[in-house]
């Protein structure tokens, strides 16, 4: 995949790219505001990068953040659009092409091309009625793409046949039924769900009239290759940029919710289909919003106040470790949805309520509490015992000796019987927590003692990343000019490297470069000046980043492979790169070792200094041969 396309084939409808020399391409970063290009693409890797914010990768990874996809969704916008052919391969290793999906797609787009045009008929004025009644008018109507789906029974089906879909592919889709090749969907207001990218995945249905052979009120596009229930959300094509702007997402509880939502002016707003809200909803939402958004984002559930909303909210509350961001519920005192509120008071209404949210976990032990008589002394004591295990639940620990106190004004209760009970609570359970979001400092210092002031929430340690190194360093710049050659150029090397050694590098991600590029290079022989025949820019890359195994270490790989050196290099240029970097060493020893013979007695120690002066006199010989060598590097 990534060596059949082309990165500035994907880039280019985001970015207006200049050619910047080497090969390269230069444009404004799609990342961040700037008014200088920062922002460069090198085709013969495969790869971008951002000097100004430093976010880099390839035509996968673009996509991924530019359009807020996932590697799976992203690989598949790219097989389309290259007409690249993917198996995918089940649990059980069964394996299934890739056409099948696009097949699947293919139908979902005409089918709602098709449910659209219907709602203009004269048959479809049930569902225009129903429409009106909610508030929704015909550019709302076009604005979510909703259809009709016609009475007929086999409308959809022959309309798609026309278009050279066959009977088993329209039934893979879930758009006709397998017997009798009968509409799935018949006499229904139709709604059509779409992924993060626009794409057709299925559709959702409203029963219109009496006569309808399917009870249910709404029913769903059965699970197909694409259309997987617990993996789609209602509105997400519309709200993925807000979420991702906002750091927010709105969770209502249906398709004219989202809409009304939307209208109000609530744009980040999704709902599940066809089942509860779970927890790869919630990883959708997360990823949208973002993991560096720990402390700001938040996601805000709406919920009825009756018990069916309480159940919901406490089902909600269970999978929040789930989220990195903050929980909050919205509930409207009358028990109005979104659509009915706005109806009955405006869209004014429907912003307030998102703006009166309050946190999952108040809402959650305001109606614990609630069960319990808090005028008898055993009430209260059962109620602080139902609710303690709540607070101590809580993912973001700062928070949690505030809800205490809170709990203990609630109960009418003296505040460290409150504190025990919630400490009793965090001994006898695993506390809730997210990945941890704490980065780690680049020197052997102490780690200082933590702040009286308020934690950032806390959360489970990850994998440690390597430390990024400061470009701008200039303790570092003969490494980082060592670590660039070695990535673009590493045939330019003697074939024993120069004599580099991994000491020689005191970065430990310039260091994990360095050896990944040499273990990696060893597959195409010893170097000998001259590219090696066979050598594949883009799949040397990919090796590369598959061999670093750490993200910071493959951010900085992306950005040395791509930023330009100081001149055209040469062998003589590596090896002189090589000596400089071994000289600072050597530099060192040499100043260590005269510091040791200052302070040793020649008399009373007279075999351990002459050792110690013949070492010398060997480091100022293989400083001098260094010293040498390196000329040819630039100051």
């Amino acid at each position: 995949m990534r060596e059949r396309v082309r990165i500035d084939d994907v880039v280019s409808p985001y970015v207006t790219l200049r050619r910047s020399g080497g090969g390269s391409l230069k444009g404004l970063c799609p990342f961040h505001d700037e008014k200088t290009p920062s922002f460069q693409v090198t085709p013969s890797r495969g790869l971008y990068y951002c000097f100004g914010c430093g976010e880099g990768g390839d035509a996968i990874s673009f996509l991924q953040k530019k359009e807020n996809l996932s590697f799976v969704e992203a690989v598949e916008r790219l097989a389309d659009q290259s007409g690249i052919q993917l198996r995918y391969v089940d649990d059980g290793g069964r394996t299934a092409e890739s056409g099948n999906r696009r097949r699947v797609t293919e139908a979902n787009r005409l089918a709602a091309e098709f449910y659209a045009d219907q709602l203009t008929g004269p048959d479809a004025i049930v569902g225009r009625r129903f429409l009106d009644g909610r508030g929704f008018d015909r550019q709302a109507a076009e604005h979510f793409g909703i259809g009709f789906a016609p009475r007929g029974g086999r409308d959809l089906h022959n309309f798609l046949r026309t278009r050279g879909f066959r009977d088993d592919e329209l039934v893979r889709a879930g758009l006709v039924r397998e017997n009798g090749g009968w509409d799935f969907f018949q006499g229904r207001l139709v709604w059509p769900i779409r992924d993060a990218g626009g794409v057709v995945l299925g559709f959702g249905a409203r029963r219109l009239f009496d006569d309808d052979r399917m009870p249910a009120k709404y029913i769903n596009t059965p699970e197909t290759v694409v259309y997987k229930k617990s993996h789609v959300l209602y509105g997400l094509d519309l709200a993925r940029q807000p979420i991702a702007k906002k750091s927010q997402a709105v969770v209502v509880e249906g398709y004219t919710d989202v809409m009304a939502a939307h209208l109000s002016g609530v744009d980040t707003a999704v709902a599940s289909c066809g089942t509860a809200f779970g927890e790869d909803h919630a990883r959708i939402l997360q990823r949208l919003i973002g993991q560096t958004s720990a402390t700001q984002g938040e996601v805000v559930f709406t919920f009825d106040g009756d018990a069916a909303g309480q159940a919901a909210a406490l089902k909600v509350f269970k999978g929040d470790q789930h989220f990195t961001t903050q929980t909050y519920v919205a509930v409207e005192p009358h028990g109005w949805d979104p659509c009915d509120l706005r109806i009955n008071e405006g869209d004014a209404a429907v912003r307030e309520l998102v703006g009166r949210r309050v946190p999952l976990y108040r809402f959650v032990m305001e109606n614990v509490i609630a069960e319990y008589d808090l005028d008898r002394a055993d009430g209260r004591v059962a109620a602080l015992r139902a609710a303690a295990p709540l607070v101590a639940s809580i993912r973001d620990r700062s928070l949690v000796a505030a809800y205490a106190h809170e709990l203990g004004r609630m109960l009418g209760m003296d505040a460290d019987e409150v504190r025990r009970e919630v400490a009793r609570g965090e001994k006898s359970g695993p506390r809730r927590q997210g990945p941890d979001v704490r980065g780690r400092e680049y020197q052997s210092a102490p780690v200082p003692a933590p702040s009286p002031a308020p934690e950032q929430p806390r959360t489970d340690p990850g994998p440690e990343l390597l430390p990024l190194p400061d470009p701008r360093d200039p303790r570092l710049l003969i490494e980082r000019g060592t670590v660039q050659l070695l990535v673009q150029v590493p045939w330019l090397f003697s074939p024993d490297w120069g004599g580099l050694e991994a000491d020689d590098f005191v970065h430990p991600t310039y260091r994990r470069l360095a050896q990944t590029a040499r273990l990696v290079f060893a597959m195409y022989g010893d170097p000998d000046g001259a590219q090696p025949e066979g050598f594949d820019p883009t799949g040397w890359m990919q090796l590369l980043r598959e061999g670093c195994d750490d993200a910071h270490a493959e951010q900085v790989l992306i950005a040395l492979s791509v930023e330009p050196l100081l001149r055209e290099p040469d062998p003589l240029y590596a090896d002189a790169y090589a000596a400089r970097l071994q000289l600072q060493r050597v530099n060192e020893a040499i100043a260590t070792l005269k510091g040791r013979l200052q302070r040793t007695n020649p008399i009373e120690h007279a075999e351990e200094h002459r050792q110690m002066f013949t070492d010398l006199l060997a480091w100022e010989t293989a400083r001098k041969d260094l010293q040498a060598r390196s000329v040819a590097v630039a100051d």
